[in-house]
């Protein structure tokens, strides 16, 4: 009988889930829904200062947000340590490893003194030293061959066993290492691939050799991701990048557009169509076709996907989904979106409905959603002043006059004339003048401009007459009145228009 593929994600909690984490987790879960195995997850939570619960439950939240479910219970290390104290137990006793007393100072001092390769010398290897205060236990790691297996993304791989340093398995604490708890687990579960980034291709031969020494006989299959890297194509930081993903859920990417993103990032569908929805990447996912080359991120090809995806939205689900953002309170305790702009109580959910599909046509992100609408709740309403400055200082007078015509003319439509067309024809009645092109029609967008800052507050928002439309005539009408009052007031006398 086949045995069933198990992968298995193994994160240690850190209070956020790095973007080459999800990665890792996301083509653990494909490759094992692809050939119908099991995704498992464990959590490294051996860390007792780092491993808090609300640490630990940061890595559910997101994994449950990308939409990545696994299969049974997950497994936590820090309920296995006396499997890990069993397994240094029986190293020891078989000669496998040893006490070792060297403090990290003496190390690299003998170290620096022999010259050449750095790392520990085997100093305590034959000492036959016993357990005592400050002692740690190494692995020996064999003189002769070779260590090494025929990795999926990179091919053959092998380490010289000679330029392998004895390394430590159980701190002075008596705590193990996680290669130790790796060597246990994987095989206890039934792990049969293990996914994970290049960055630790140097620890597999270790984990190889821990097993071997334990009396695992198979080996899993290994396949090492490449790194992602940002523009300058330098492996993703912490302190130079945005890397945790909880950053772009606060942001408002969606989770379809970040799982559709990571999956090609070292990898992509053969038939080149790079968005879809998650179970098509599922049926199309070939661990051997991901690639060496280290894979860079491109936030502006993440927002591509994401505007598409939110316009694949229900008008419901996108009034939905944009809540956290226009109310300030987080859908499931995700992401923790910024206040918005206007006071508390000011939303109008019907308001916002009104305007919602023609939002949803423009936004990358849910976080731009209040910015689309703020027009509507906002009083007293805030000015953007380079939007001030291009459009009405620099128009002067003849920005005015518009405002102040186009407040009489709309005032006089009344409630019941009041529609987007019906704005649009008093805005663009124009006179005979500066505000017509040589040709002698219209310059609707030098017409429209002073209109549009002083009843939105900016030069780019929601198409005009729709979003007037539902401010409503009062509200229109005062705005375009105190615009051209304040411009007027800021004019020195005799200034001309341009």
């Amino acid at each position: 009988m086949t045995p069933v593929v198990r992968t298995r994600f193994a994160p240690a909690p850190t209070g956020y889930l790095h973007l080459g984490g999800a990665r890792t987790a996301l083509f653990n879960w494909l490759y094992a829904r692809h050939v119908g195995g099991e995704f498992l997850l464990r959590i490294e939570d051996t860390d007792t200062e780092r491993s808090r619960p609300e640490l630990i439950d940061v890595i559910f939240r997101v994994l449950e947000w990308l939409g990545l479910d696994w299969d049974g219970e997950p497994v936590f290390q820090s309920e296995r340590s006396a499997l890990y104290a069993d397994a240094v137990g029986r190293l020891l006793s078989d000669g496998n490893a040893y006490w070792c007393a060297c403090t990290p100072d003496e190390v690299k001092a003998r170290a620096e003194a022999r010259g050449g390769q750095p790392g520990y010398d085997g100093h305590c290897r034959d000492l036959g030293l016993d357990p005592g205060p400050g002692r740690v236990v190494r692995f020996a790691v064999p003189h002769e061959g070779t260590t090494g297996w025929d990795d999926v993304v990179r091919g053959p791989i092998s380490f010289a066993n000679a330029d392998l340093e004895d390394f430590v398995v159980q701190r002075s604490s008596g705590a193990p290492l996680f290669l130790v708890a790796n060597a246990v687990d994987d095989p206890d579960m039934g792990v049969t691939h293990v996914i994970r980034g290049e960055d630790l291709i140097n620890v597999t031969p270790k984990v190889l050799l821990l097993r071997h020494a334990l009396g695992v006989t198979d080996d899993p299959v290994f396949a090492h991701l490449p790194l992602i890297v940002n523009d300058k194509r330098q492996k993703l930081s912490k302190r130079r990048d945005d890397v945790s993903v909880g950053d772009y859920i606060n942001r408002g990417f969606p989770a379809e557009a970040m799982t559709n993103y990571l999956a090609l990032l070292g990898w992509g569908p053969p038939d080149g169509v790079e968005e879809r929805p998650l179970d098509e990447f599922v049926a199309l996912f070939d661990l051997a076709a991901v690639s060496k080359a280290g894979a860079a991120f491109d936030v502006r090809k993440l927002e591509h996907i994401s505007g598409d995806k939110i316009r694949d939205l229900s008008v419901s689900e996108f009034i939905d989904r944009a809540q956290p953002w226009l109310t300030g309170v987080p859908v499931g305790q995700v992401n923790d979106p910024d206040t918005p702009p206007w006071p508390a109580g000011a939303f109008d959910p019907a308001r916002f409905a009104t305007l919602a599909p023609l939002v949803q046509e423009r936004v990358k992100r849910f976080d731009e959603v209040p910015g689309y609408v703020s027009f509507l709740f906002c009083d007293p309403l805030p000015i953007d002043p380079v939007s001030w400055d291009k459009v009405m200082v620099k128009d002067g007078a003849l920005a005015v006059e518009q405002l102040r015509r186009c407040a009489d003319g709309l005032d006089g439509l009344g409630d019941s004339g009041w529609s987007a067309p019906a704005i649009e024809a008093v805005v663009f009645d124009v006179p005979e003048g500066a505000l017509r092109r040589d040709d002698g029609e219209v310059n609707r967008k030098r017409a429209q401009a002073p209109i549009r800052v002083a009843a939105l507050g900016a030069s780019v928002g929601p198409p005009l007459w729709e979003s007037l439309e539902v401010l409503g005539r009062s509200a229109t009408v005062q705005r375009l009145t105190s615009a051209a009052d304040r411009l007027d007031g800021s004019l020195t006398p005799g200034a001309a228009s341009s």
